[in-house]
């Protein structure tokens, strides 16, 4: 549901999931504050960035000095002279809301196709709300990726850490299944009508079984007995699991 365009009504909301309150005045919560210095301060160390002034310039929070001092007392950051570094607490906290977030992008690019624009707004709020396990499911969805889609590094999890070797997304094209091998289709990634009623028609629907049975010089898919021609571009929007 879209928020109402009263800027004054309780239920409008700011591109970063904030409420606002009577008179348009923004209400935001001590914790999404803080979570965005976190990640402000993690961002400009990315760059080489760390000086307490620097990282003034680059927010527009009217209440920022009151918030990084409370950041200090609870032992997220120390000063060395003009120098933010991180204590391990504020690490830790900086480097959740970092991967949530960049994950949330590639999910949101890669597989619903919104734009730049419409990934980050969206990741913007869910940066503060998805919990461990569901930012776990998310990267083992995409096979833990290294990279967000600004080329920027994901953080790794508890997920990644477990592996010792390199392994596929849970939830892949069915271009990228070899030759021989099953997946169930999941989903299908398509905003063109044409393209997804043939597909229904012959059969190629969620929960299906397929097996790739040819990639040249024609891309065929087998369901049951049934042999099907398929475009190489459509095999790219069909995502399944393997079996």
């Amino acid at each position: 549901m879209n928020a109402p365009s009263d800027p004054s009504h309780p239920d409008r909301q700011t591109p970063h999931g904030h409420r606002w309150h009577d008179g348009g005045r923004i209400i935001r919560t001590q914790e999404d504050r803080i979570d965005e210095f976190l990640e402000l301060i993690w961002i400009l160390r990315e760059k080489g960035v760390t000086d307490l002034e620097s990282l003034l310039q680059n927010t527009t929070d009217p209440e920022a000095r009151a918030v990084l001092n409370q950041m200090t007392q609870d032992g997220l950051f120390e000063m060395e002279g003009d120098m933010v570094r991180f204590n391990q607490k504020g690490e830790d906290l900086a480097e959740g809301i970092v991967r949530r977030h960049r994950l949330t992008e590639r999910l949101l690019m890669e597989l619903f196709e919104m734009s730049e624009e419409e990934a980050e707004e969206e990741a913007c709020k869910l940066e503060h709300i998805l919990s461990p396990a569901v930012t776990d499911s998310v990267c083992t969805f995409l096979g833990h990726p290294p990279h967000c889609p600004h080329g920027k590094p994901i953080p790794q999890g508890p997920c990644c850490k477990k592996l010792t070797r390199e392994i596929k997304p849970l939830i892949r094209p069915l271009n990228d299944l070899a030759l021989g091998e099953e997946g169930r289709v999941v989903f299908i990634s398509t905003r063109v009508k044409e393209r997804l009623e043939p597909l229904i028609s012959l059969g190629v629907i969620p929960g299906i079984v397929v097996q790739l049975k040819q990639r040249r010089p024609s891309f065929i898919i087998q369901i049951g007995e049934t042999s099907i021609a398929l475009d190489d571009s459509i095999g790219k929007e069909i995502f399944v699991k393997t079996l």
